[in-house]
């Protein structure tokens, strides 16, 4: 039994999920900004408590890689590198915006191109692209949209946008009859398990000491005050 712990943190919600091999066996998240410090290990603590397994029965540990917020990121890395270390497990790192796009796969009926967001601030988004069958057509990048964003992609193909940066493109991209919004939906746990456990039958893992996850933008903190 390959049993794996997944975690995500990139956005305001935080989650957790627990697979054995390809199945999901149980799934919390929490909807609440800013929480993730205090939340994460008692979610955690609080999946094992109703689940029928114990956390050395972990095979590895699974987490969102980004892109998303610097802090997010950060919590979520440093308690899975402290799982792996204390569980001498190995550490998965799924990115955030693939693990979206391959959680939309099963509602996409239309066969349309997916496209999921992450807000960045402004009119700035993280995003990517992929086929119906989950195909990457775009790396993960940071866009700003404007009023000409996915027009090319948009004349041939419906794109399905979704994430948290979606609704503010809404405006500048809804009116095209190409461009189909989904609502409330948001990275999960869930869907970075999903993807964790074919990278596990590959052997694909992180090196503990040096990984990081992928911001796609330099850190930009408040200022501080001066005296």
């Amino acid at each position: 039994m390959s049993l794996i712990l997944s975690i995500e943190t990139a956005t305001p919600t935080c989650s957790v999920a627990l697979y054995a091999g390809a199945k999901l066996v149980a799934v919390q998240s929490l909807h609440i900004a800013n929480s993730h410090a205090e939340s994460l290990l008692l979610t955690i603590d609080h999946l094992f408590a109703i689940a029928p397994y114990d956390k050395k029965d972990l095979v590895a540990v699974a987490v969102s890689g980004g892109p998303g917020s610097y802090t997010g990121l950060r919590i979520g890395t440093a308690t899975a590198k402290g799982l792996c270390y204390a569980l001498n497990i190995p550490l998965i790192a799924v990115g955030t915006l693939e693990a979206m796009a391959h959680g939309m796969q099963p509602y996409n009926t239309v066969r349309a191109l997916v496209c999921p967001m992450i807000d960045a601030r402004r009119m700035e988004v993280y995003c990517l692209l992929t086929d119906a069958q989950g195909k990457l057509l775009e790396e993960p990048h940071p866009q700003v949209i404007d009023a000409n964003s996915f027009q090319d992609q948009l004349v041939d193909y419906p794109i399905l946008f979704f994430g948290d940066g979606a609704a503010k493109c809404k405006p500048l991209l809804g009116v095209h009859p190409h461009a189909t919004f989904i609502e409330d939906i948001y990275p999960s746990a869930q869907h970075i398990g999903a993807v964790a456990y074919t990278k596990f039958q590959q052997a694909a893992f992180e090196d503990l000491a040096y990984f990081e996850p992928s911001y796609l933008k330099p850190f930009q903190g408040k200022p501080a005050k001066t005296q």
